[in-house]
């Protein structure tokens, strides 16, 4: 006797195209729907802008209003969808959905608020009188984190990353009581220059214009160009990274923490959605250009990513160093 069985569908078989575009598609039927059932009780210039009291301090015509939310949609949805259909970043696919709900019933929620506030408002001055409360923000809140909840359990877990297979991790011909060492540098010249970019744009915020706005910028600076070029340096203690332009250590994993290293070409823009250090899914790393990569994947489960020439190498004294430290004679 035959049973039949029905299985839920793999998350990486669902259509996550359509899924991450849905909540675009109902915000603009919704919005295209309520102004042409109020276009008529609209008046010619629409309040569109609020203050903290609640009070319109912005105007704007219906139909530009009305153009720019469509605009609005059409353009979050069509990077959220294109993005979702090329996964970039790799295993990322589900966090992009459940931002597009969340933002597109925002964007939806607070568009319908303000074309039904303005309906019946008179004449061109009757748009001063509307009123759009500021705990509406609240209840905008509430409809995103709902929306971007529902995009979640709708987009469904990630598929399993690729991973190198097992065993395929090389070794060093190290001499037993011989040790070994390697270390590089890798930089971002875009990176840099960002950073660079930041800290002028600071500085003459600060001296002209507001000190704590100009600040603001000179931390951030700082925190671009630190990453901007580091040192990437492999021994029998670990993976250390560390910047090259001041003597202290960014990061470091302990041999300790390590089941296995490999290397790959890594893809950022793809796999990791930028660069800099980044997280997703399951792991993180320090991608300053795409190219060779240093993959460690962790006791934990997780992995981390460090792209820089000569990974291959680096990945050989660390397993070299693994090997060692789980033999019976413990290197």
């Amino acid at each position: 006797m035959k049973r039949s069985t029905h299985s839920v569908l793999p998350a990486n078989n669902r259509p996550r195209g359509w899924i991450a575009a849905f909540p675009f598609v109902a915000a603009i039927v919704a919005l295209g729907g309520i102004y042409a059932a109020t276009a008529g009780r609209l008046p010619v210039r629409l309040a569109t802008h609020f203050g903290a009291d609640g009070r319109a301090d912005g105007y704007s015509s219906a139909q530009g209003f009305l153009t720019l939310c469509l605009v609005m949609l059409l353009v979050f949805g069509t990077a959220v969808v294109v993005c979702v259909q090329r996964r970039v970043p790799a295993q990322g696919g589900r966090w992009l959905t459940t931002a597009g709900y969340a933002t597109a019933a925002a964007i939806g929620y607070l568009d319908a608020l303000t074309l039904l506030a303005n309906v019946d408002a008179g004449d061109t001055t009757g748009a001063s009188a509307v009123r759009l409360p500021l705990w509406q923000l609240a209840v905008t809140a509430g409809v995103a984190g709902a929306a971007g909840g529902a995009g979640w359990l709708l987009a469904g877990a990630e598929p399993p990353a690729d991973r190198p297979a097992p065993g395929a991790a090389p070794r060093l011909d190290l001499p037993a009581g011989m040790t070994a060492g390697w270390s590089r540098t890798v930089s971002s010249t875009p990176l840099a220059i960002v950073g660079v970019l930041t800290l002028c744009a600071g500085v003459v915020i600060g001296a002209l214009a507001d000190w704590f706005g100009g600040a603001v910028l000179v931390l951030g600076s700082i925190l671009i160009i630190l990453p901007a070029s580091v040192r990437v340096t492999v021994d029998r203690r670990g993976l250390t990274l560390a910047p090259t332009l001041v003597p202290f250590r960014l990061l470091r994993i302990p041999l300790g923490r390590l089941a296995e290293v490999t290397s790959r070409r890594i893809s950022v823009g793809k796999e990791f959605g930028g660069w800099g250090y980044r997280l997703r899914p399951g792991g993180s790393g320090l991608l300053l250009r795409s190219g060779d990569g240093i993959v460690l994947r962790l006791t934990s489960g997780r992995e981390f990513v460090v792209t820089v020439d000569d990974a291959a190498t680096a990945a050989a004294v660390l397993n070299t160093y693994l090997d060692r430290a789980r033999s019976p004679q413990g290197g």
